[in-house]
């Protein structure tokens, strides 16, 4: 504190703000203060260009702590505005979800109205619908696999909602979740998983090779080929073959596609139709899978000599 200090009012009228104001900012700790011999508060005239730098920063929205950090150095100036911008695009990602959401329940019929609002208010905001799909997806997958690979799986079945969603993106993301808190859905998907473990000597070398595999058909799924033998289904095969005991032969495929068939269930062909809705995308995992399944069932019939269907 330098020799020549600012009373209150003074360092307030220099800086352009209220007493009130100064005096806030200052029991707050964002001003260091001294006392004269009467106990008033004295301010060093540096005080002066530290308020105005508190009001630019308020003025951007930031919060007391936040401005605290750039004052005492703790943070910079770009990180904290940084952090700021972040903080604001998760409250515009919720207000997008609540608008869409609101916009949902205007467009329903009368007579649907009253369960479109049961949906949507089951599922609750995008954050909160999306850690209940990833909740599914952990709560069921009962294969012993790392947790690098479970992470990837859970990236791929999981959407991130969109930031500015439509109703109707709105709607399928509450169904998703919907299909999800089916416990009768949990329990199958569960059951199948044990069994398919009991089977199956590596998930982790499976998981890669059928990843290859859809690796592979995507460019067909793209051209909007329909399923069929090729590279991606043999990839597909032998994958499993591989971890089954078995070897690629038309006994193997059928006995393959026998199982991977009980592994499907209408409401996880919904789960993935209305997350290809979500998302726009129709490569998604669960499209893929059932394309290749189906190209599988194609080979098989051809295999029989009844060409395909």
């Amino acid at each position: 504190m330098s020799e020549t200090t600012l009373s209150i009012g003074e360092l307030a009228d220099r800086a352009g703000l209220p007493v009130r104001t100064v005096r806030f900012y200052c029991d707050e700790g964002l001003l260091p203060v001294g006392r004269s011999g009467g106990g008033h508060r004295r301010f060093d005239p540096s005080a002066v260009e530290r308020l105005r730098t508190i009001r630019r920063l308020r003025a951007l929205g930031l919060g007391l702590a936040a401005i605290a950090g750039v004052l005492d150095g703790e943070r910079s100036l770009a990180e904290a505005v940084a952090a700021e911008r972040a903080a604001l695009e998760v409250e515009l990602s919720a207000l997008a979800w609540r608008h869409a959401t609101l916009r949902a329940v205007e467009q329903a019929g009368p007579a649907e109205r009253a369960a479109r609002l049961d949906l949507l208010a089951a599922a609750g905001n995008g954050a909160a619908a999306r850690d209940a799909l990833v909740g599914f997806w952990r709560s069921v997958i009962v294969a012993p696999i790392g947790g690098r690979y479970l992470d990837g799986f859970v990236a791929l079945a999981v959407p991130d909602p969109p930031a500015d969603p439509t109703p109707g993106q709105v709607v399928a993301y509450a169904e998703m979740v919907a299909l999800a808190a089916d416990p009768t859905l949990v329990r199958r998907v569960r059951a199948r998983g044990r069994v398919n473990a009991r089977a199956i000597s590596d998930e982790e070398a499976l998981m890669e090779g059928v990843g290859e595999a859809w690796r592979l058909a995507v460019p067909a799924l793209a051209a909007g080929a329909p399923p069929a033998p090729g590279a991606a289904l043999d990839r597909l095969v032998a994958a499993h073959a591989g971890v089954r005991g078995g070897r690629d032969t038309p006994e193997f495929r059928r006995h393959l596609h026998a199982e991977l068939t009980l592994d499907q269930d209408p409401r996880l062909d919904r789960y993935w139709r209305l997350a290809a809705r979500v998302t726009g995308d129709r490569l998604s995992l669960g499209l893929t899978h059932e394309w290749l399944l189906a190209s599988l069932g194609v080979s098989n019939r051809s295999l029989r000599g009844t060409g395909p269907a």
